[in-house]
């Protein structure tokens, strides 16, 4: 023991942070091994549950111009919505039955090809890694660039702006016309759309760019998506729309994109200033951070978007292995509730079954029906809701792990009862009724115009952490430090707290070891990537990156990948 303390002293001089928490108070029950979960290939698919059976279903009413009405979760007033679509009337039969099957089943090659890797948004590395010396090491790096725009700087990537990891296939590899060296191995293809309006295409193993970048011209913020068909197809929302300091011309209006990977172009997309859109400040708003979800059966892709309206996109592509082609049809839904005042979706959806769930700018936690674009149930969590829902599938249906920001609660003249309100919420939630299972509230410090809070995606742990889910929750004792924080996944009690000289916004990840053991990954607002122990908190090994790490890694076996405001990607391997 006196060992290991030595060890995160030494860490906590070059990452300015304590020791976790010791928890008195509760005995951790025993956790299960990572050989003995449940396989489930060959659980019977999945299909889509009728409306009227979800235990938060209640009935709706209708009102002027096509929208129709329902009450809150807790009854604190009503909510409602509407869809139609691009061209016309919203038609339901248009589309085939949108159902997601388990996140195992996600994507149909190897890689993390969306935010956290699927549509349950837990699974950010794929496959295990030989781990023993337990050492992260720099293996290559890519010059990335920086946006400078009206009172604004944006150097290498951020929030969340996670890379893309890819395997690709002989024959799409073959049809991507790569060079020799690259077309004739098992490649693994790092994709990643960063500030500076380019979409960087790398090899993993070796950080060599594959193809020359794709220059979109306008910067992207948050995470892509890979058609997890594995098509050649890379979708990615617009996050920037002033790339100079010139404030007389609006040089890049907001876009969401649709990138053919053979031929190395943007093919298609669509307007974030949408007519339909409900947000109107700042005015003609409207970027995509999200993370699109591809519903493979369905040839459909949803997206929520910063305009305040949630996409649902029959994509007809077709890919015949050689070309790729895509020609969206668009289906809207528009929503309000008695908090709608900023509008707009920055988190990534995740999805079970036919169901959706979200949480926006206003405080609004929805659950939604991909098929017919019905609004279930609405939750007032209270504030802002940045970062992405994680999904847990039990036995007793779809429960999401979320946290809000400290936003309007900061400050009197918003907050609800003109009180402030310094906390942080870190929730379970019942996903079928909206009802809270239970909550651990966390101090937070009001910063603005940066917000304090949850900004990262919980980590939900498996094999020997499976009782745990990881938040890290940024600005707690000042606006420069933060928390990482272990609460039991049952009882919602705290199991090790582990304070932060640095705030992170990077959303955790775990790598499990061939052996079966957990490690954990952190990157920090000081530049620094942490490798940890998800068991303690306690810091196993730490390394550089230069400035700020906002993005959130991915992770291909032993290598990690993410970009910092050092404007470069690094190749890291863990050994």
């Amino acid at each position: 023991m006196r060992k290991t303390l030595g060890l995160f002293a030494v860490m906590a001089v070059l990452a300015g942070c304590t020791a976790p928490d010791t928890v008195r108070d509760y005995d951790r029950p025993s956790s299960p091994s990572a050989t003995e979960s449940t396989p489930l290939a060959s659980a019977a698919p999945y299909t889509a549950i009728a409306l009227r059976d979800v235990p938060g279903y209640q009935p709706t009413l209708a009102g002027d111009g096509g929208w129709i009405s329902g009450e809150l979760v807790d009854g604190g007033g009503n909510y409602s919505w509407h869809t139609e679509s691009a061209t016309g009337e919203y038609q339901p039969a248009e589309f085939a039955e949108i159902v997601f099957q388990r996140a195992s089943e996600y994507a149909q090659i190897p890689g993390v090809l969306t935010f956290r890797g699927n549509n349950y948004r837990n699974a950010p590395t794929y496959g295990t890694a030989d781990i023993k010396e337990k050492k992260l090491e720099i293996v290559w790096t890519q010059e990335i660039g920086e946006v400078r725009g009206d009172g604004s700087y944006w150097p290498g990537a951020g929030w969340t702006g996670q890379p893309l990891l890819v395997n690709w296939p002989e024959a799409t590899r073959r049809a991507m016309g790569f060079a020799d060296e690259f077309a004739n191995k098992d490649l693994v293809e790092v994709i990643y759309p960063v500030f500076e309006g380019k979409v960087y295409r790398l090899d993993l193993e070796t950080g060599k760019q594959t193809k020359d970048p794709i220059d979109a011209g306008c910067g992207f913020k948050g995470t892509g998506s890979i058609d997890p068909r594995g098509y050649p197809l890379l979708y990615a929302g617009q996050g920037l729309n002033d790339m100079d300091d010139d404030e007389t011309t609006d040089d890049c209006p907001f876009r969401y994109r649709i990138f053919d990977l053979i031929q190395n172009v943007e093919v298609s997309g669509w307007e974030g200033t949408d007519p339909a859109a409900p947000r109107t400040e700042p005015e003609g708003w409207g970027a995509f951070d999200s993370s699109a979800l591809v519903n493979a059966a369905a040839d459909t892709l949803i997206e929520p978007g910063e305009n305040g309206l949630i996409y649902r996109v029959k994509l007809n592509s077709e890919f015949d292995g050689k070309r790729v082609s895509v020609n969206p049809e668009l289906t809207r839904l528009e929503y309000r509730t008695p908090s709608s005042e900023e509008f707009g979706i920055e988190s990534s959806a995740v999805a079970w079954k036919n169901l959706m769930w979200a949480s926006d700018n206003d405080g609004n936690l929805l659950c939604w029906d991909a098929q017919t674009m019905t609004v279930l149930w609405v939750l007032d969590v209270g504030d802002d809701s940045d970062a992405s829902i994680v999904l847990e599938d039990t036995p007793d249906g779809p429960m999401l792990y979320h946290g809000n920001t400290l936003d309007k609660r900061g400050k009197a003249e918003t907050a609800p009862d003109g009180v402030p309100d310094l906390t942080t919420n870190l929730r379970k939630i019942d996903g079928l009724t909206g009802e809270i299972v239970w909550q651990y509230d966390v101090p937070t410090q009001a910063d603005y115009p940066n917000n304090g809070g949850e900004l990262a995606t919980p980590l939900l742990g498996t094999g020997e952490i499976s009782d745990l889910v990881i938040y890290n929750v940024s600005k707690t004792t000042s606006t420069r430090e933060g928390d990482l924080i272990a609460l039991d996944k049952e009882t919602g009690k705290l199991v090790w707290r582990r304070h932060l000289g640095r705030y992170s916004w990077s959303s955790p990840v775990a790598i499990t070891g061939d052996d079966g053991h957990q490690y954990g990954i952190l990157c920090d607002s000081g530049g620094i990537m942490h490798l940890f122990d998800p068991n303690t908190g306690y810091d196993l090994d730490a390394i550089s990156l230069g400035r700020n790490i906002e993005a959130s890694p991915a992770v291909y076996q032993n290598m990690i990948v993410v970009a910092s405001y050092a404007k470069q990607i690094f190749g890291i391997r863990v050994s």
